[in-house]
């Protein structure tokens, strides 16, 4: 499956969030959101340390799981 090469964890710089994608459902876009690992089972620690090294956070200590948005489709209707 070539989408499972996408699959890992990324991070928006802007907003110090990382996100865990190990399914196709929502794959974050360039230039927001960089792959950060392949390693889908890395824990927050790790990801602020690669952050860190990559130099890709100024305030690496400050990242946090972030959630998936939610596809139009799969929203609740209103109304």
């Amino acid at each position: 499956m070539q989408q499972a090469s996408k699959f890992g964890i990324y991070l928006n710089a802007k907003e110090n969030q990382a996100v865990r994608i190990n399914s196709p459902y929502w794959i974050p876009e360039e230039p927001e959101w960089v792959l950060l690992t392949s390693e889908v089972n890395s824990t927050l620690l790790s990801v602020r340390d690669l952050a860190r090294v990559k130099g890709l956070s100024q305030d690496s200590d400050a990242i946090s799981w972030g959630t998936i948005p939610m596809k139009d489709e799969d929203k609740p209707s209103t109304g």
